[in-house]
């Protein structure tokens, strides 16, 4: 499996106002984040916390992380416009148990409109007494043509809703509502993706069996 490789570089408007999207956070065991991937994941070098710097590893190879930016339903009162877009930073465990959640999908990699899962699962070892220990993830994805004919919106649907009406919502919905109009355009670029959209619009008029 491959990932893009450049390098995460802020928006104008980050750049400009001094802000950025929220990282997302895992305090506490049990904590999900889970949202539609709304920009092509990148890869940059991690930096250490306290000091900024760049991290290397002890052959001098730089320490390398995934950024995925990801729509979830989360809201934090402290952010400002808190529009609940979040980026995850994967490394590590994390890093593991995304990849295995693409290959459990089928899929080569992350792409833009596919939805990823990532919950803190359990502590790891604690291997020096100086640090806590490490946290555990597992993952879930969803591929971007799948998400779209069959997977609601993470948070739309109300509680309390049948399953089988949430899982006849989506077949319900227009073909590529919940992208953005450039991510429709880059589905419609694939052929694959297109034909799974054409065959949910011939569905949505009637013209061919749902399933």
């Amino acid at each position: 499996m491959t990932f893009p490789q450049q390098h995460q570089m802020p928006s104008a408007d980050e750049f400009l106002m001094g802000g950025g999207v929220p990282s997302a956070k895992f305090p506490t065991i049990g904590t999900t984040v889970a949202g539609r991937i709304t920009e092509r994941p990148t890869v940059e070098q991690q930096r250490d916390y306290t000091t900024g710097e760049l991290k290397f590893w002890d052959d001098g190879k730089p320490q390398m992380q995934l950024v995925v930016t990801v729509q979830t339903d989360q809201r934090d009162p402290s952010v400002e416009d808190d529009d609940g877009t979040r980026r995850l930073y994967i490394k590590g465990q994390m890093k593991t148990a995304v990849a295995q959640a693409v290959r459990a999908a089928g899929a080569r990699g992350l792409e833009v409109g596919g939805i990823l899962s990532v919950t803190y699962a359990r502590d790891g070892e604690r291997k020096n007494p100086r640090f806590n220990a490490p946290k555990n993830f597992t993952a879930v994805y969803t591929p971007a043509a799948q998400a779209e004919l069959h997977a609601p919106e993470p948070g739309a649907q109300p509680q309390g809703q049948p399953v089988a009406a949430q899982q006849a919502a989506p077949m319900a919905q227009q073909p590529g509502q919940g992208l953005t109009p450039q991510q429709y355009a880059q589905a419609q670029q694939n052929p694959a993706t297109a034909a799974l959209l054409a065959q949910q619009q011939a569905a949505a008029q009637g013209n061919v069996p749902q399933f």
